[in-house]
């Protein structure tokens, strides 16, 4: 169906002709974000600022039209896609860095800022943005907000939402809101901010973000540890852990995932390693050393590994290779993957992973497991040719079912959107949904912003 030509012409008038795109061959690049769904939106706009954004929102109200807000589209579970289509509206040319305040230890940005961009630019002031999701380089700032991301650095320095100070928003039906301040503390009402954070934009339209800033740590190393056991890697998380050791980051490949980098890279492994910790410290040159080598010696002596540390920033970089090749390599398994991000106690990360070698075994299918092994966020990739699809989708119901069992969630990063709904009823009770319910009825009384997400229409659960 075209777009209504009525609609369009107010929309032009709100954003500029050039901001609003109706052609489809235009509005087909906005249909898709990383889960490769594919919803069509009757148009796409690109405001400048808030004040677009609510004019907007007064039109969409009166229309009962659905807007999305999208930043980079690059989320893993379809939150910034078009489900019950209507308008996607871009944070692209809301690319500011309103300031970086020294004193303070705060930043102000708009929510088209690509994570990458903002830390560059608040590292050069010898400050740091811990929060680093995996889509850093390319991801916005707003869709970090909305998604509460977190990244390898969450062990040490938590996620998204221990950086936000307060947003500022604007509310479905075009009213401004101010949520969270630029003061550490600040009491005053309830915590807004906190219920944005993580709403997947489903409450709100953020149009700014103050973010709180920490001194950067001046140096860094890395431990890339070898294991012949699945278990050895396993406990040794808590191993580093109970004897003081706050790395920056842990990361987990499983065998598989080595099996695959393996072929995909030329980085030396051992062919015997079914597991590997790849360990980021940090603080100055001496700390970040003298705990590297102190993780190192723990590995050696009590998890039997085989261990590297890196002694210059090209063997850093090269030690990190391994991690970061993982994704890219599961192609040549399999041409395609349901990418999950469960989350269950670091202490039952190695019963999560025999559960996934069993399902897989059950289902015939490669599961493939890397990521967060010092927060419990696992990356379970089940993979599958064109034809498995729907044993794939089973694969995915049973590897959630032995999450919660284990005392796990669904989700650490990516959040709902379109793609886990079905899955809530494992979660969340009904009276759980309820109370979600009652508050996007508060904020977004007629179901524009963003509906069909997060199982807050009945009948998603």
């Amino acid at each position: 169906m075209s777009p209504d030509k009525k609609i369009y012409n107010q929309l032009c008038k709100i954003f500029g002709k050039a901001n609003v795109y109706d052609k489809l061959i235009d509005r087909t690049q906005y249909a898709y974000d990383a889960t490769q769904k594919r919803f069509l939106p009757d148009f796409v706009v690109f405001p400048k600022d808030s004040e677009q954004i609510s004019k907007l929102f007064i039109l969409a109200n009166r229309e009962k039209i659905p807007v999305v807000p999208r930043g980079a589209g690059s989320g893993f579970t379809g939150g910034a896609l078009a489900a019950d289509g209507g308008i996607i509206v871009s944070t692209e040319l809301m690319n500011k860095i309103e300031s970086i305040d020294t004193t303070d230890l705060t930043a102000v940005a708009e929510p088209g800022v690509i994570n990458y961009h903002f830390q560059e630019e608040v590292e050069k002031r010898g400050l740091f943005y811990p929060p680093d999701p995996a889509s850093w380089q390319f991801s916005a700032l707003g869709g970090n907000v909305a998604e509460n991301a977190g990244g390898p650095r969450a062990v040490k320095y938590g996620v998204t939402k221990d950086y936000i100070l307060g947003l500022e928003a604007v509310l479905p039906n075009g009213d401004f809101i101010r949520a969270g301040s630029r003061n550490i503390k600040d009491v005053v009402g309830y915590n807004i901010a906190g219920l944005l954070i993580g709403s997947e934009g489903t409450l709100a339209f953020i149009t700014k973000i103050i973010a709180r800033l920490i001194p950067k740590p001046q140096s860094t190393s890395t431990v890339l540890a070898e294991f012949k056991t699945l278990d050895q890697a396993a406990s040794s998380v808590s191993l580093i852990l109970n004897n003081n050791i706050l790395p920056t980051a842990i990361e987990f490949m499983d065998r598989h995932s080595v099996a695959a980098v393996k072929r995909y890279t030329d980085i030396s492994i051992d062919e015997s390693t079914k597991a590997i910790l790849v360990i980021q410290t940090d603080g100055s040159t001496e700390e970040a050393s003298r705990e590297a080598e102190k993780i190192a010696d723990l590995l050696r002596s009590k998890a039997g590994a085989t261990v590297k540390i890196a002694t210059t920033v090209a063997e850093e970089e090269l030690l990190w290779r391994a991690r970061r090749s993982v994704s890219p390599a599961l192609k040549n398994i399999r041409p395609n993957k349901l990418n999950e991000d469960i989350v269950v106690p670091r202490n039952r990360l190695d019963k999560m992973i025999e559960k996934t070698d069993q399902i897989s075994k059950k289902y015939g299918l490669p599961i493939v497991n890397f990521g967060h092994a010092g927060d419990g966020n696992i990356h379970v990739n089940v993979l599958y040719e064109d034809d498995e699809r729907k044993k794939a989708e089973a694969a995915v119901y049973e590897i959630f079912e032995a999450v919660v069992e284990l005392g796990g969630t669904l989700s650490g990063e990516h959040g709902i959107g379109v793609a886990k709904q079905k899955f809530l009823r494992l979660a969340k009770t009904e009276s759980e949904m309820n109370i979600m319910r009652a508050i996007k009825k508060t904020f977004d009384p007629n179901n524009i912003l963003n509906p069909g997400k997060m199982g807050l229409q009945k009948g998603h659960t």
